[in-house]
């Protein structure tokens, strides 16, 4: 008895220990809005279809449960382990974008070849997983200095351009050009916090903007797509499908006033009037049921994961987890902005989900693993 009471006694380890609890109950309360005004955009039309008015929530759920799982797995391992595993993680994110470009394999969907089609009704989005990939093996690649190095190199950079290049050339074949502004973003951002010379930020804007001007110029952007610009410019333009969705979107927002219609009473959620409005316009639903007040809590919440993920990244030591972290915060940053303004005319209409509360999979499973890298950052740092 004595010899076994000697023993050291293992403690058993919270699964959230040690990580930041603000950006936990974030996105804790974001993934619960979500799950809610899924069912809220579905239920009634389903119900009145004889369909289950259930569908999208207990897909929803499964999504989140799946997603927190991949998020807990990914603070496991030592983020600084995930260098000798990053050629591997990129090489996978190509393999995929280029398996949705072969006929056949991948679906269309609103114009654009970016699904993969599994059994069972499910879909994979790999541009979405494509941009963990990115911004790891950018992370990567300009966090090495030899000894009294500063800043990278020409080379270093060119050779993380060239690393999201590829990726970004097979988005744009799709084409998806916005999740390929969201990647820019980010890009720049990586590029910009990784020491680089000014030139290189600014070089890269205008190349952006060129790129921009000469892809709907020569005819490479697809008729869809230019109508969702010439909408932003004009509501007026397209008055039969995008400006009729950005008209929808203004007065669903609108229509909900400062305390909204309360959960499940929106007359124009519930009569369907936009488009999408459980996918990329779920924010329509937000503004029309919970009001200006829950929308602002909504837009709150997302301030707190942004500023806790910044200051992550202001206080690691290691270069890498610095660049991971921002290059994270850069995406979350620019897609909510997208997203949320894209809704209210203040952005050109693009196909981006609003992360954690839109319905998608694939969707949700990037940025619950992005939110792991962050939380994998957090705890290592200290």
């Amino acid at each position: 008895m004595t010899s076994l009471s000697l023993r050291p006694r293992k403690e058993r380890r919270n699964f959230l220990a040690g990580t930041d609890p603000l950006i936990n109950l974030a996105v804790l309360l974001l993934a619960g809005f979500g799950i809610i005004l899924v069912y809220a955009a579905t239920r009634d039309w389903f119900a009145s279809n004889d369909l289950d008015p259930e569908y999208y929530l207990k897909r929803q759920l499964i999504n989140v449960v799946i997603g927190a799982a991949l998020a807990y797995a990914t603070t496991l391992i030592d983020y600084r382990m995930l260098r000798a595993y990053t050629p591997i993680v990129w090489g996978v994110g190509v393999l995929g974008l280029t398996a949705v470009l072969i006929p056949g394999f991948g679906s269309v969907v609103n114009g654009a070849r970016s699904w993969i089609s599994l059994p069972g009704g499910f879909q994979i989005q790999p541009a979405e997983l494509a941009k963990l990939s990115i911004i790891v093996g950018m992370a990567l690649i300009l966090a090495e200095r030899a000894t009294g190095q500063l800043e990278p190199g020409n080379k270093q950079i060119l050779l993380a351009l060239l690393v999201a290049a590829i990726p970004v050339l097979l988005i744009i074949a799709q084409p998806d050009l916005g999740t390929v502004l969201i990647i820019s973003a980010s890009v720049i951002t990586i590029i910009a916090v990784s020491g680089a010379r000014l030139r290189w930020v600014i070089g890269l804007i205008l190349l952006g903007i060129v790129g921009s001007y000469l892809a709907v110029a020569s005819g490479e952007v697809s008729e869809y797509q230019l109508n969702r610009l010439r909408s932003f410019v004009d509501p007026l333009a397209d008055p039969q499908a995008s400006g009729y969705q950005l008209r929808q979107s203004r007065i669903t927002i609108g229509s909900g006033g400062f305390l909204g219609t309360g959960l499940f009473n929106g007359p124009q959620t519930n009569g369907r009037f936009v488009p999408e409005q459980h996918t990329d316009f779920i924010f329509t639903v937000a503004g029309e049921q919970l009001g200006f007040w829950g929308s602002s809590l909504i837009v709150a919440l997302y301030l707190v994961i942004l500023m806790r993920a910044f200051s992550i990244a202001r206080h690691t030591s290691d270069q890498f987890g610095r660049l991971v972290s921002v290059g994270v915060a850069a995406w979350f940053s620019f897609q909510i902005f997208q997203n949320i303004g894209m809704t209210m005319g203040l952005m050109p209409m693009t196909g981006v989900p609003l992360p954690f509360l839109s319905y998608g999979g694939s969707s949700m499973f990037a940025n619950m693993i992005a939110i792991g890298l962050i939380q994998n950052v957090y705890q290592r740092s200290r």
